[in-house]
């Protein structure tokens, strides 16, 4: 069964929401606390224009539930393995995650 959206904390929800609005673009700078998005204060969102392209959110930014894309699930994941840091960048196509990076301690 898939994850829905109202199944995630409110700061996960935001992060989506955020992605969602943002559609093409990516978000920089944002702390990782416990594994948890931190988005008091904001982090820098970086817009992608597609000229001669939809630009707006996207549909999806509208609902109050649907089914959350692996996509998702993965960055998510990747958050609760950095447990408290910062991802330098998410980059986000069509209002998922595409790519990300974050520094890593090596010991």
């Amino acid at each position: 069964m898939a994850m829905m959206k109202s199944e995630l904390s409110p700061e996960r929800r935001r992060l989506v929401e955020k992605m969602q609005r943002l559609n093409f673009g990516r978000i920089e700078g944002l702390p990782v606390r416990g594994g948890e998005p931190v988005l008091d204060p904001a982090p820098r969102v970086i817009r992608s224009v597609k000229l001669g392209g939809d630009n707006g959110p996207r549909h999806e930014a509208t609902k109050d539930d649907f089914p959350i894309k692996a996509e998702v699930i993965e960055l998510f994941n990747i958050l609760v393995q950095i447990g408290d840091g910062v991802v330098e960048s998410i980059d986000v196509r069509h209002g998922l995650p595409c790519g990300m990076t974050y520094q890593e301690n090596v010991a």
